[in-house]
């Protein structure tokens, strides 16, 4: 999906309808309206709150008049995540997208950066995200004892240590 482009139909096509929508959204998305990334995307991350049912409908409508989007392109896939993140994470936000009736937070740089390098360490598609996002050897060090603690797997802080140390590579840092 092109986001900025279906990002600002949505906010029409709920704003037609007097439905009101406000939440955290990470992700592609969030790079992509932040600058840091222009890319397709298939989906909107919503972090939190819990999309209401009146939006997941409106979504799902709004999907028949924009065939190319997922059914499911506005979840709430990485709400587990909200448990994990960094402490008072909610009280560093910052607005990432303002219309008539949506108003999409995203997470704080340091926060969205460790997000996109734990999912990094974990699936490994998102080093090009965190290639643009152009971490600092201090944020990465951050990002290593913070993405090392989410997993208890035996060799999980030495896969993370070795991911971050790739990444370090491909950005120009020692690590």
């Amino acid at each position: 999906m092109d986001v900025a482009e279906t990002i600002k139909a949505f906010d029409m096509f709920l704003s037609d309808r007097k439905l009101k929508f406000e939440a955290v959204v990470i992700g592609g998305v969030a790079l992509n309206l932040l600058g840091v990334v222009s890319r397709e995307t298939r989906d909107c991350d919503i972090l939190d709150p819990k999309i209401p049912e009146n939006i997941i409908e409106a979504a799902a409508e709004f999907v028949k008049s924009n065939p190319t989007l997922d059914s499911k392109w506005l979840n709430n896939g990485p709400d587990s995540l909200k448990k994990n993140l960094p402490r008072d994470w909610n009280k560093r936000l910052q607005i990432l997208f303002q219309g008539r009736a949506i108003l999409f937070h995203t997470l704080a740089r340091e926060d969205l950066l460790k997000t996109k390098v734990f999912a990094y360490c974990d699936r490994s598609v998102d080093l090009s995200d965190c290639i643009a996002l152009m971490p600092t050897k201090n944020e990465l060090h951050q990002a290593l004892t913070w993405v090392q603690k989410q997993d208890t797997n035996t060799g999980w802080a030495d896969h993370v240590k070795t991911q971050i140390q790739e990444l370090a590579k491909r950005i120009g840092h020692e690590f």
